[in-house]
């Protein structure tokens, strides 16, 4: 079964993110995990040009393919990870969703599990709304939302940080200078071992009914 982990990011939170998720899902016997990333847009790269860590951080992602239609419609289970723009997803992974109207008109999407993560620069920064809204397009595409339930250890917490039952999250810091805490990567590989699981239970064939 193919997993797909779709991320974007310029400081790199969202990408440790992805990173747990993945390794989450290839807990799993079967399941064949890939990570793909946004494509930039021009003008941000020659913004990133100008600044030195967000270069290195591009960098380190060359090798990483850019997500296409055909990754979408290929996989069997899909992981969407964002930072947060204004409580809603960035556009560069907004792009790549307004480019699947060919997989809505063909309901070639409809069915396949899908789980959400995204970072914030602060607590109350965009944690979950950014995740509920990032749900509608998947909705539209008649995907089914996986979670992250409270039966996922360190979801239920009072501290600082990440983790809601709409998805994982993590807290970057206004400048980037915080790292995802460990436990909101634990929650980032649940999300995976999670949306993996419910794939490959909507993949199964139906039992045969018995004949009396």
């Amino acid at each position: 079964m193919k997993v797909l982990v779709v991320y974007y990011t310029m400081y790199g939170h969202t990408l440790q993110l992805a990173q747990a998720a993945v390794e989450g899902a290839r807990t799993l016997h079967g399941a064949e995990v890939l990570l793909r990333r946004a494509q930039e847009f021009d003008a941000v790269d020659k913004v990133i040009d100008e600044n030195p860590f967000a270069s290195q951080i591009r960098d380190q992602q060359k090798d990483i393919p850019i997500c296409t239609v055909d990754d979408l419609r290929e996989a069997d289970a899909l992981i969407f990870g964002s930072p947060t723009r204004y409580g809603n997803m960035c556009a560069q992974l907004k792009q790549l969703l307004d480019s699947t109207s060919s997989l809505w008109v063909n309901g070639e999407m409809e069915g396949k599990p899908v789980g959400l993560f995204a970072t914030t620069a602060s607590t109350h920064g965009g944690q979950e709304t950014t995740l509920l809204t990032m749900m509608v397009p998947f909705l539209h595409l008649g995907m089914l939302i996986v979670g992250t339930p409270y039966s996922i250890p360190g979801l239920n917490h009072t501290e600082a940080r990440g983790g809601t039952p709409y998805g994982a999250t993590s807290i970057t810091g206004g400048k980037g200078e915080l790292q995802p805490h460990p436990v909101d990567l634990d929650i980032a590989r649940a999300l995976g071992k999670r949306v993996t699981e419910v794939g490959m239970k909507v993949r199964s064939p139906l039992p045969a009914m018995a004949t009396v």
